[in-house]
């Protein structure tokens, strides 16, 4: 029997099935090592706003990977979005250093990068061919990873939320401190004392475009951490209309207050995925013909419902029912179930819109004393070192000292990573 692919093509799908297979957290690992036989490279990053809370999936060179940024990508995201450049040949700031680079914007939107790339003898023998294999295997990896989060297991929803609290703290922290210096020079340069009309100028214009740039950073950090109530509903919209384009099922939308609060992005992706497994549940039950979904939000909270005009039998252990209470439970949710026998069943869900708060680890594990306790716990509330100073009634200097005893004791490189570890 003569064979239909070669061992190569078969070791190319298997690894394809392998990266795939893993982890939102190691997908970037896998793909850049089956890529390396192709396409040598110092790095590669994902950036893809279906995962709000770590829209970067990263590997290689930790210099690289560790400085660089969002507005870096964003950057490269728009040219793509406006050149029909090929893929090879580009240069792009990345990791605040310019350098070649070979991109690929995939149909869900998400951007591949590739930073100093080299075709290796495998891939020079066709290079046309190797850059469309690899836009095409990128393809099916950004589908896989859109498909992972709208299935994400509870554990990463719950890793995806934190990443999101402590990414938003932070840029609230720079934002306000890069705001005051670049207010303060353009204040300064401003003065009608000052008598170099031309320095004053080009410094007022480039301190202005350090600000402009500052808030894009902000800006688009919000856009990736929240989605308006809104175009969330939207989504579910598209995300279901399968069902009612090739199906006999009636699914009807209440759609949500038009001024309604942003929802953070953990909870839009788990909100759609809740109705579609609630959705598919439903309809698994005999004389169902019509679904009614509806959001609502309080202010404080996402409140789905979901009601079908079934027998009304459904129960909390029904099949399909109960994998959603995991989901609901990781964003510290209600999640109840309600049937009426010949009127039908109807699920009711109420997602919180900001996480919880958590308790601190045991100071015990580490050693503080009651001091180094009390600037833990105001450290890891997000304040700074003047606010600390003041509700502690020391100085600056010396929390300083109790911060720099923190980071040795608890093994934590930044204050962020402190904040993170106490938590």
């Amino acid at each position: 029997m003569k064979s239909i692919a070669n061992p190569r093509s078969i070791e190319l799908l298997d690894a394809l099935q392998a990266v795939v297979a893993s982890s939102l957290l190691d997908i970037a690992g896998g793909f850049s090592a089956l890529l390396q036989p192709l396409i040598g490279h110092t790095a590669l990053v994902i950036f893809t706003e279906d995962c709000t809370g770590r829209p970067q999936k990263k590997a290689g060179d930790p210099a690289i990977i560790d400085e660089v940024t969002l507005l870096e990508l964003d950057a490269v995201r728009r040219s793509l979005n406006t050149e029909a450049a090929d893929p090879w040949g580009l240069r792009a700031v990345i990791g605040g250093t310019d350098r070649p680079i070979t991109a690929w914007l995939a149909g869900t939107g998400a951007l591949l990068v590739l930073t100093d790339p080299e075709l290796t003898p495998a891939g020079r023998a066709d290079p046309e061919s190797t850059l469309a294999l690899v836009g095409r295997l990128w393809q099916l990896v950004a589908t896989s990873i859109r498909q992972q989060v709208a299935a994400a297991a509870p554990a990463y929803l719950l890793d995806s939320r934190a990443a999101s609290a402590e990414r938003a703290k932070l840029i609230a922290d720079l934002t306000d401190a890069h705001s005051t210096a670049l207010e303060s020079v353009l204040a300064v340069l401003r003065s009608p004392t000052v008598s170099a009309e031309a320095a004053r100028q080009t410094a007022t214009d480039l301190a202005a475009s350090a600000m402009v740039s500052l808030r894009a950073v902000s800006d688009r950090d919000r856009s990736l951490a929240e989605e308006p109530v809104g175009a969330a509903f939207a989504r579910l919209r598209d995300d279901l209309r399968p069902l009612v384009r090739f199906g006999d099922l009636d699914v009807q939308f209440v759609d949500p207050p038009a001024n309604g609060r942003a929802l953070p992005g953990e909870v839009a992706h788990a909100g759609r995925a809740i109705v579609r497994g609630a959705v598919l549940a439903l309809v698994e039950q005999a004389g169902v013909s019509r679904v009614r979904v509806q959001w609502d939000c309080d202010g404080s909270n996402l409140l789905i419902q979901i009601r079908d005009d079934g027998a009304g039998n459904l129960t909390a252990d029904s099949p399909g029912v109960g994998p959603l209470t995991a989901r609901v439970a990781a964003l510290g949710g209600t999640f109840g179930v309600q049937a009426t026998a010949g009127w039908g069943s109807e699920l009711a869900v109420s997602l919180p819109l900001d996480a919880p708060l958590v308790p601190l680890a045991p100071a015990a594990e580490w050693g503080l004393s009651p001091r180094e306790q009390g600037v833990l716990a105001l450290v890891a509330s997000g304040a700074r070192n003047k606010a600390i100073a003041a509700e502690l009634s020391i100085s600056e200097n010396t929390v300083k000292f109790h911060v720099a005893n923190l980071l040795r004791k608890v093994g934590a490189s930044t204050r962020a990573e402190l904040a993170s570890l106490a938590r």
